[in-house]
């Protein structure tokens, strides 16, 4: 079980109501799961559209389950964002 920081941007920032928390999880999945449960309704349905850095490295379309979290890393949750 590693443990790190979890940091949210924009619509996501704004659903959590705070701008990052701690993780405690073996891989993405398991910190995803525990935001979900910790924040149950609208960042739930920002996660879904979100893309994820782990440690400065873009997730992309890896199941979450096969992204491993290291001590002291950082989650940055990202969503779409408009603009250019």
């Amino acid at each position: 079980m590693a443990t790190g920081t979890i940091r949210y941007w924009a619509a996501a920032r704004t659903a959590a109501g705070t701008a990052e928390e701690p993780y405690s999880a073996r891989n993405l999945a398991e910190a995803l799961e525990a935001v979900r449960e910790r924040h149950p309704g609208e960042l739930t349905r920002v996660l879904l559209r979100c893309s994820f850095l782990v440690n400065d490295e873009p997730v992309g379309k890896r199941p979450h389950e096969a992204v491993p979290l290291s001590e002291g890393g950082t989650v940055e949750v990202l969503p779409p964002f408009a603009g250019g």
